[in-house]
């Protein structure tokens, strides 16, 4: 397995809310740290034949199982991981949810690398004076593992969150047969994040 090169888009995602942060969020001013907590979930459909459907993407990296032909049904490229990150990150600062940032109704997000939206997580952390302190994450889902690629998705979180890899923890879990995510019918991901306030 390994990761195919994706194109990066430099720059505030296609639709995103123009609006400037808040200095600190809905809560109250000056608080020297905030936590976040992001969640999200994919329903998973079958690629085949001819690799129809999105590839599975997490944290950047495409997991490339031949014995596993699926791909999150998603609006986006699907990656469930950053947009958990993202999440946690915009509920750090009180603000709104990815949904609410970028609907999945915008014709502009169809297909979107979901970097894109941490990015913009990501500056309006650093706009309200904030710096992301550390990240620990968890990925579910049965197949395929994400043991051999955890080093690449580190990096990948850690570039666009701005932190040295030592501060970025990435687990994968699976669900022990149970329910969807364990049957292999969808992948879900846990984010928490400390911002620290900066000076």
């Amino acid at each position: 397995m390994r990761a195919a090169p994706r194109t990066r888009r430099a720059g505030r995602p296609k639709g995103a809310a123009s609006a400037r942060p808040a200095a600190t969020g809905s809560g109250p001013a000056g608080l020297p740290f905030r936590v976040g907590h992001g969640y999200d979930l994919h329903r998973l459909e079958a690629r085949a034949p001819a690799g129809r459907g999105r590839p599975m993407i997490v944290g950047g990296v495409i997991l490339d199982d031949p014995e596993f032909a699926l791909g999150p049904v998603a609006h986006s490229d699907g990656d469930v991981l950053y947009h958990a990150v993202t999440d946690a990150l915009l509920g750090a600062l009180g603000l709104p949810d990815i949904g609410q940032l970028f609907p999945d109704t915008a014709a502009a997000h169809e297909g979107q690398d979901s970097a894109d939206f941490l990015r913009e997580a990501v500056r309006r952390v650093r706009g309200a004076g904030y710096d992301v302190g550390n990240l620990d994450a968890t990925v579910i889902l049965e197949r395929p593992k994400l043991g051999p690629r955890k080093k690449e998705i580190r990096a990948n979180l850690a570039r666009l969150l701005g932190v040295p890899v030592e501060r970025v923890n990435i687990k994968g879990k699976t669900h022990e047969k149970v329910d969807a995510v364990g049957e292999g019918r969808a992948i879900e991901a846990h984010a928490v994040v400390l911002l620290s306030r900066r000076g």
